[in-house]
């Protein structure tokens, strides 16, 4: 049984990369609107173009300088422009959970209502099965999208949807075309945070797979899978302290770091228990002051998550993931000084990635 004994971590505020862009924003949003509207400059004789796509017409300069502000915030994201009827921003970890926190605080930042000027601004991206219907450019290679299929299989273990993705091209083309093509697809198909909600593992098929189906399926898919766990589920278990005595465990499943984007620092009470069996469980009254405590947690709300409870040895260490930002540390602490039966400690460290978390998942 892990217990965390870690040093208190500073908060995780928004940086002021974040601020910083905002201000440049409200300066440079009417070039970078002027330079959508005017699309590419059409080559001299030729018939005049159609319709740009959203962001297809941005200058260089504008490119250059926007992706120059986001990777200050952070060089692992990414943005894209898009919005046929109303202009959208998406600022992107591209599905890193380490950096999913990030964009919330980059959208939580955002202008809104009138001073947003008509854009929308989303911290991952967005499901738009429109594109399935497209054609995707990578290199050279241009593919047409309604040759998709995927392979589906549910794992209702797990709660996930493993997917082998398939176009004819799929041949001719290396394997980071084939996953690049993969991902935009679930991408289109689902939004970024329903992929790392609910797709499993993701290989590559250069046979179409049997029964597979179109990508405009895997939204119907992936509603099955995800109907049963409306509502938190908890998963048991049994084991061993590192002294040999009986452990039990409980682990919040599923329980997803899309939904929890601010909570990035992992809290661990340790609460001693003073009535116990002679496995050193915990009995009446402690085990009922326990659940007390327990629900104190979950009316913790967005601000902390209660994700593993384990126990042993006469002690209950509860894992949280809390938004450090929240002031619900400074209530956690007075949670746990409240505790009669034995001194509880809190210790937090920063876990953005929520890597603690893994080995109590299925």
């Amino acid at each position: 049984m892990g217990i965390f004994r870690r040093p208190r971590e500073a908060s995780a505020a928004a940086p002021p990369a974040i601020s910083e862009f905002w201000e440049w924003w409200a300066q440079a949003r009417p070039t970078i609107e002027a330079s959508l509207a005017a699309g590419p400059d059409p080559a001299e004789g030729s018939e005049p173009a159609e319709p740009a796509v959203p962001g297809e017409g941005l200058s260089a300069d504008a490119i250059e300088e926007l992706s120059r502000r986001v990777r200050k915030i952070h060089p692992g994201l990414l943005w894209e422009i898009g919005g046929a009827d109303a202009p959208s921003l998406t600022v992107t970890g591209g599905g890193d959970p380490e950096l999913r926190g990030l964009t919330e605080r980059w959208v939580r930042s955002a202008p809104s209502r009138g001073a947003a000027g008509g854009w929308t601004f989303h911290p991952a991206r967005q499901a738009d099965p429109e594109m399935l219907a497209q054609d995707l450019v990578l290199g050279d290679h241009e593919f047409d999208l309604e040759y998709v299929r995927l392979g589906m299989r549910a794992d209702a273990d797990r709660a996930r949807v493993h997917i082998s993705a398939y176009h004819p091209d799929f041949l001719f083309v290396s394997e980071e075309q084939q996953l690049q093509v993969a991902l935009n697809v679930l991408h289109w198909a689902l939004g970024e945070d329903d992929v790392a909600r609910w797709v499993g593992e993701v290989t590559i098929a250069t046979d179409a797979p049997i029964d597979a189906l179109p990508p405009s399926m895997l939204a119907s898919v992936v509603e099955q899978i995800a109907e049963p766990f409306a509502e938190p589920a908890w998963l048991t278990g049994e084991g061993r302290t590192p002294r040999g005595h009986p452990a039990r465990l409980g682990a919040r499943f599923p329980l997803h770091r899309q939904d929890y984007p601010l909570c990035d620092l992992h809290v661990a009470i340790s609460v001693p228990y003073a009535n116990s069996n002679p496995d050193r469980l915990p009995v009446e009254p402690s085990s009922g002051a326990l659940r007390a405590f327990e629900k104190k947690l979950a009316k913790l709300g967005d601000r902390a998550v209660l994700a593993v409870r384990e126990t042993g040895d006469g002690l209950r260490v509860f894992h949280l993931y809390a938004d450090p930002d929240s002031g619900v540390i400074s209530e956690l602490d007075q949670l746990a000084a409240g505790w009669a039966e034995g001194k509880a400690k809190v210790a937090s460290t920063a876990d953005p990635g929520w890597k603690a978390l893994a080995p109590y998942q299925p």
